[in-house]
């Protein structure tokens, strides 16, 4: 369900075996006359002139159910009015209108006609349709059903005139009679029947599953003419409905016996559960379809597919509240690569973000035999669905930047720590999706360091450490971090962001002077200065081998700096001190792009089991007075470049995404709310030169 399938592939696979079995047609030679059977359930329904309020609800809700909106929609169009682009192998599809425009819609359709196209897949002109438009599955619908859905669409929909654009498929595979043959060999244009040994809710799921919601055209294997080989749980092939399948790039996932009843309904109304967060296309289903839903008909949903035999490896076994963080996460390359780009959002514990961002631990996908899905989205990104439950759309970008054996070192990486078993991923894997794909890779200059490289050091150990002082510095050094901040609270990735004080070059300017000071310090003197006031705690010795660690991470991050370069990205860039700030504004912006992460009251965020996964922004949890991060234009330039994350598409975090004068706002307005007092602040900026938005 999370498996990213789009309406544009999903066709290409529907329409494929219809071209081949034209193929075979027109290369055996073999004419076809088919006499088409009578509509079923047609006789004596004709459209009335003034329809039933009911009638017209139910056939909207069927709509929803079929998803019709999805495919007869082009992106920014009017709903129903077709013009969607649904690309094959042979040339372009395009879906037809279905508003009851009588000159380029259905409007001139019969009920008889109508059922005929949605069962058999034959227009009121006899033209035949490519299985692109999945009617084998909506040939499960019962007549009342079907007339239901014909009266919504000719009472309801407005009519639009919108001739619909030829095909641009390529000869043969443009002979349309030829599809006859395909339908001959795999049609079964019956009405659903009920299983009478089963109760009612398992029938209702099984009609829904099988029909309307045609579940089976991504998630079903498919035959040599590329047919769904089977349409429902029974018959020879019944094990392999729904049991998951390989489409183009993308795994379509085993949807047998997958979850919880809960859990699955869950999903389907939000499109995220405790498990996994849908992607792809599956974001436009639970958006336009699945969302809408009764409880009554999700609830039969899952439980006829939590009735299908499975073996899944997480069946019956929740993720824990208390992952552990695997032994390999700072010992190999993919671990360390998966520290720096991906922990930030999904855990160091592969947790993730409740209702933010999916947990990698107990995910089918992560599970799944074909990590196809995993390849995919890591290159091209992600995005949430929007849903009543989860307004907010939140993404993860791709990561098309790294190199092929650096994603195949990561999903390796994560497999093997919270995949039950499932197998490495291959540089080849990484290379073939990519040129398939041809994702767009991000283009700033910013060379982002790789933290993974730290292993070929002599020092690495040290290394290591020093980077792990960063990314969890207060759960490492308690007794000298007075709140519940890490260095990456400001650092991010470990200080590899551009625009997200990197670490980058760095040391190659210290010793130097600093204006708060008033004098020239030295490293370790700025490195205390953060532990002092952003981490409202004590310094680190000097000669430690903690600060040690900390300067020799940074001293690796120098590289071949000298102190006269100009290293792009370094710092949090500048804002317009110029902007007036208005707090009121400032507050709304914080509760409607910072509180899922920070508190609705700046409190921070939580996992289950109390430890932090986000920091506090004011209170006695977060960094004091004396913080730079307490000034308004300070904070305000780190946060129009840096958050919120997940906000939209830019490498690596999705980051940033607010205007000049909202990122002053909300600065002005967190700021500015009750932290800790900083006592030595009576000896900042002795030679004057005090900023203007300073707190003291």
């Amino acid at each position: 369900m999370d498996d990213g399938l789009s309406v544009k592939r999903r066709s290409r696979w529907q329409t494929l075996g219809a071209l081949v079995a034209s193929l075979a047609v027109v290369g055996a030679g073999v004419f076809w006359w088919v006499v088409t059977p009578p509509p079923i359930g047609t006789s004596g329904r004709v459209l009335p002139e003034v329809a039933d309020p009911a009638l017209i609800a139910r056939g909207k809700y069927v709509a929803e159910l079929g998803d019709c909106v999805a495919c007869h929609t082009q992106h920014g169009g009017t709903p129903m009015a077709g013009g969607r682009p649904l690309e094959t192998p042979f040339g372009v599809l395009y879906s037809t209108n279905i508003t009851p425009d009588r000159q380029t819609g259905i409007g001139g359709y019969s009920f008889g006609a109508f059922d005929r196209a949605m069962r058999q897949g034959v227009t009121a002109d006899g033209t035949h349709m490519y299985p692109a438009m999945p009617y084998p599955s909506y040939a499960k619908l019962t007549p009342d059903d079907m007339f239901a859905l014909y009266v919504y669409l000719m009472k309801a929909v407005e009519p639009v005139a919108a001739p619909n654009q030829p095909s641009e498929i390529a000869f043969p595979f443009n002979l349309r009679w030829s599809l006859a043959f395909w339908n001959t060999v795999f049609l079964d244009d019956r009405p659903f029947v009920a299983d009478a040994s089963k109760d009612e809710v398992w029938n209702r799921g099984a009609y829904l599953v099988q029909g309307l919601g045609h579940c089976g055209a991504c998630h079903t294997p498919r035959g040599l003419g590329f047919q769904e080989v089977a349409m429902s749980e029974k018959g020879p092939n019944g094990g392999q409905f729904v049991a998951g399948a390989k489409v183009e790039e993308w795994n379509a996932i085993n949807l047998r016996g997958l979850w919880t009843v809960d859990d699955t309904v869950e999903l389907l109304k939000t499109g995220q559960n405790r498990f996994a967060t849908v992607s792809g296309s599956m974001t436009e289903v639970i958006h336009n379809s699945t969302q809408n839903f009764t409880d009554t008909d999700l609830r039969a949903i899952a439980t006829y597919l939590k009735s299908l035999p499975s073996d899944h490896p997480f069946e019956g076994l929740p993720p824990k509240a208390d992952q552990s963080v695997p032994q390999a996460m700072f010992s190999t390359r993919g671990g360390l690569a998966y520290a720096q780009f991906c922990a930030d959002c999904h855990r160091l514990d592969g947790a993730g973000v409740a209702q933010v961002f999916p947990p990698l631990a107990a995910n089918p996908t992560v599970a799944a035999k074909d990590a196809s899905t995993l390849v995919h989205i890591t290159l091209t990104g992600w995005k949430t669905a929007r849903t009543e439950a989860h307004p907010r759309v939140y993404t993860m970008p791709g990561f098309a930047r790294l190199a092929d054996d650096e994603i195949a070192e990561i999903l390796t990486f994560v497999r093997a720590s919270w995949g039950a078993g499932a197998g490495a991923v291959s540089p080849a894997e990484v290379k073939k999706a990519r040129a398939a794909l041809d994702p767009k890779a991000d283009t700033s200059t910013f060379v982002t360091p790789r933290i993974a490289d730290i292993l070929k050091e002599t020092n690495a150990d040290q290394l290591i450490r020093g980077m792990r002082l960063n990314t969890e510095t207060h759960t490492l050094l308690p007794g000298n971090v007075g709140n519940v901040l890490n260095c990456t609270s400001c650092h991010l990735n470990g200080g590899t962001v551009a625009d997200g004080s990197p670490y980058v070059g760095v040391s190659a300017f210290f010793p130097s002077y600093g204006a708060r000071a008033g004098r020239v310090i030295t490293l370790e003197e700025r490195i205390n200065g953060c532990f002092q006031r952003s981490m409202n705690g004590k310094p680190l010795a000097k000669d430690g081998d903690d600060m040690k660690a900390m300067v020799a991470y940074f001293d690796w991050m120098k590289r071949e700096t000298k102190p006269e370069d100009k290293v792009e990205g370094r710092g949090i860039g500048k804002i317009d001190r110029n902007i007036k700030p208005d707090p009121e504004n400032g507050k709304q912006i914080y509760a409607a792009q910072c509180a899922v992460c920070h508190g609705a009251n700046g409190e921070g965020l939580t996992d289950a089991t109390g430890k932090y996964v986000y920091p506090p922004l004011w209170g006695d949890r977060s960094f004091n007075i004396g913080a730079g991060m307490a000034r308004t234009y300070t904070a305000a330039a780190f946060a129009k470049r840096n958050m919120p994350i997940g906000f939209h598409e830019k490498f690596p975090l999705g980051q940033g995404g607010l205007s000049d004068q909202e990122a002053v706002d909300v600065a002005e307005y967190f700021s500015h709310m009750p932290r800790p007092d900083f006592a030595p602040k009576v000896k900042d900026w002795p030679k004057g030169d005090k900023p203007a938005d300073a707190r003291y």
